[in-house]
């Protein structure tokens, strides 16, 4: 482009209006839920409806900083995501950290609300993933923001699951095993992420231009 160096500043699909209000939807749908799913967890007593509400949370704040990266160079871009796929790996520790806390305490969820909350999440996360779906290809930003899409998705799945799984047991492991399976791919999508933001920083060399 002329007004770029090298090809990390030219403008591409990460950097387009569309992409951008995708982003803001994102950012507010996640905000959002993380309020309806911290009320649901507290109240159905669930473990991986509290680890979800934490991760929509995570989500509205990566949604904000990857807005005011967007039109920066691919080394600041890569930063990001970096920073991203480190807050990914807190959150799976974290949920493994908490599944393994029910497990002690022994608490069994009420399956009913957490069935009702998890189809809420649902349909708000494949909403937010149809959205991103043209976008999983890109940079180490842009294919975190994908992946957290994705994740989210399978993890609501996953707690209507764990929902019927109560229903049916009567008892709470269900919960707690949903709740760890969540822990563990946070833990790989952060090992993805993080892997190729680091290759995309090794590929800037220092001194490179970049935009503001």
């Amino acid at each position: 482009m002329a007004n770029c160096c090298n090809d990390n500043c030219a403008a591409d699909a990460g950097s387009s209006p569309r992409y951008r209000r995708v982003l803001w939807i994102a950012l507010w749908i996640n905000a959002f839920m993380f309020g309806v799913e911290i009320i649901g967890g507290l109240l159905a007593g669930s473990v991986s409806l509290l680890a979800d509400a934490v991760d929509f949370a995570g989500d509205a704040a990566n949604y904000g900083l990857s807005l005011a990266i967007l039109t920066r160079g691919l080394a600041w871009r890569a930063r990001a995501a970096l920073v991203k796929g480190l807050s990914m790996g807190a959150y799976g520790l974290y949920v493994l950290v908490r599944a393994a806390w029910g497990a002690f305490v022994g608490e069994v969820p009420q399956a009913l609300t957490m069935g009702l909350v998890a189809m809420v999440a649902l349909i708000a996360n494949v909403g937010v993933a149809a959205m991103l779906y043209a976008y999983r290809e890109g940079d180490a930003n842009m294919r975190s923001v994908w992946l957290c899409s994705r994740n989210d998705a399978i993890g609501n799945l996953a707690v209507m699951l764990a929902a019927l799984g109560v229903f049916g047991s009567k008892q709470g492991w269900p919960d707690l095993v949903v709740a760890a399976i969540m822990g563990l791919l946070a833990l790989s999508a952060a090992r993805v992420v993080i892997r190729q933001a680091r290759h995309e920083l090794a590929q800037t060399p220092a001194g490179r231009c970049e935009r503001p």
